[in-house]
């Protein structure tokens, strides 16, 4: 299952509007049928929960659907250059109740403004901040200004950008549906070249890098 995170502040929200597209491209479903949390019915216990420390049950309940996503479809929009603060609080405290809960989970990025000199905002905003959270975001990132709407190039951004989310989460569903890490088992992942299964990547024998340097300094 996807999850939409709308930041989107208006009734009717093009940020809003923009992930649910994202969603449908991504899975299929009609708009009605993809889970979207709306982060301002929860900015009040937002707020209560940084001073608090305890989530409100409705704030709960979006942290446990967002943790429980296959994917992930976040959309905000463009404030003062940057994500909004709106955006930035959800995962700051979703972050601080689990520390894991974005580790490993295919992430697609998206944002909204009303002019396209913001649209850098998807690489040096949104995309170092789930990178810190060690979500795996897909590469297009979709960014609307208000001309876009309607526009071929917004339609063809939406739809390569699902598709990789889409790929990636049925990639990594297949990788740990049960397979013992894949049909050679033992955590062992095979690296196709030319079409042909050729070598075989253990992440048990991974040597970390301290220690790689380490025997590099000893070696000197």
């Amino acid at each position: 299952m996807s999850v939409v995170v709308s930041a989107g502040l208006s009734v009717p929200s093009s940020t809003r509007l923009l992930g649910e597209r994202l969603a449908a491209a991504a899975t299929g479903q009609a708009p009605s049928d993809v889970r979207v949390i709306e982060l301002r019915d929860l900015a009040v216990d937002i707020a209560h929960n940084f001073t608090s420390g305890f989530p409100a049950p409705a704030l709960a309940d979006a942290m446990d659907a967002v943790t429980g996503a296959d994917g992930l479809i976040v959309v905000t929009p463009v404030f003062s250059a940057s994500y909004s603060g709106l955006f930035k609080s959800f995962f700051d405290v979703l972050g601080v109740r689990d520390r894991e809960a974005l580790a490993g989970k295919p992430v697609l990025i998206a944002a909204t403004g009303g002019t396209p000199r913001h649209s850098l905002v998807l690489e040096h905003a949104l995309r170092p901040l789930f990178a810190h959270l060690r979500a795996v975001v897909v590469p297009t990132g979709v960014y609307a200004a208000s001309q876009d709407w309607g526009d071929k190039g917004l339609d063809a951004r939406i739809e390569r950008a699902a598709g990789e989310l889409a790929a990636l989460t049925g990639a990594l569903s297949a990788a740990s549906g049960g397979t013992g890490g894949g049909a050679d088992g033992g955590g062992a992942i095979s690296v196709t070249r030319g079409g042909a299964a050729d070598d075989k990547f253990d992440a048990r024998n991974v040597v970390p890098f301290e220690e790689q340097l380490a025997a590099l300094r000893s070696a000197g």
